[in-house]
């Protein structure tokens, strides 16, 4: 079984680990189980206590051993899905926010957190239901009635785990669009200055040239009819502009 616990962070940035996994391995027998688990599993240290105080649960043998470390790791499955939910509920919201900096990073890594968890819970299913069937030998009916709650509660945490990666795609996917809309109100922008700026340039680029003979180039208000007819130009190009809102 692969266990799931939430990392505590302040903030969800491009980099954060949302979700730490280990792996817990059971041997069971008759009359004996042995568990080796590798990385987070803290919550399995009130396990062997709650058993010890249920002598009438602990008569079924190790598969009762079995059910209580089955249901603890299923459990905090639902936690952490519980936790996770407000980080892509935190990212969702920053997608609509208005001025708001669209990470694109940020959203990935917690797609990439959410297919971590995905993996740890799914490849459980079906040995779940393999016990929760009862047809295995050393599990009685008893505790298979308990595994199919365990199978239940399985279930239902890979449910809203497929729903967090929906809302995460989805979420993603309105960050490009909105990257891409962003990008192109930027371009217009800078094509629309870029126009202002040329207006000018080209005129005094003309003027600038060493011509004997120029249109007004000894006209007394030649040189004020220039500045005012630059003027004249940018100020109609701009308000075409903010009118189309490039600007």
């Amino acid at each position: 079984m692969r266990t799931a616990l939430y990392v505590e962070h302040e903030h969800l940035t491009a980099t954060s680990e949302i979700v730490d996994t280990g792996e817990i391995m059971v041997f069971m027998g008759e009359g004996f189980i042995v568990v080796v688990r590798h990385g987070p599993s803290r919550q399995l240290t009130g396990v062997r206590r709650a058993l010890e105080s249920r002598p009438e649960l602990l008569a079924h043998g190790p598969a009762a051993v079995l059910h209580a470390i089955a249901d603890t790791v299923v459990d905090q499955y639902l936690e952490v899905v519980t936790a996770v939910e407000t980080d892509v509920d935190e990212a969702e919201g920053s997608t609509f926010a208005p001025q708001q900096v669209h990470d694109i990073r940020r959203v990935y890594q917690l797609k990439r957190e959410l297919l971590q968890l995905r993996r740890a819970v799914a490849p459980l299913a079906g040995p779940m239901q393999e016990l929760a069937g009862g047809r295995l030998p050393g599990v009685d009916k008893d505790i298979a009635k308990y595994l199919r709650d365990v199978h239940d509660h399985l279930t239902q945490a890979a449910e809203r785990i497929t729903t967090l990666c929906e809302v995460t795609d989805t979420a993603l996917s309105l960050t490009l669009a909105q990257t891409g809309v962003q990008q192109n109100s930027d371009m217009r922008r800078i094509s629309a200055i870029g126009a202002l700026i040329a207006v000018p340039i080209g005129i005094v680029g003309v003027y600038g040239m060493n011509f004997d003979h120029m249109p007004e180039l000894h006209w007394t208000f030649g040189y004020p009819l220039v500045l005012i007819g630059i003027i004249v130009v940018c100020a109609v190009i701009y308000r075409a502009f903010r009118r189309n809102d490039w600007l």
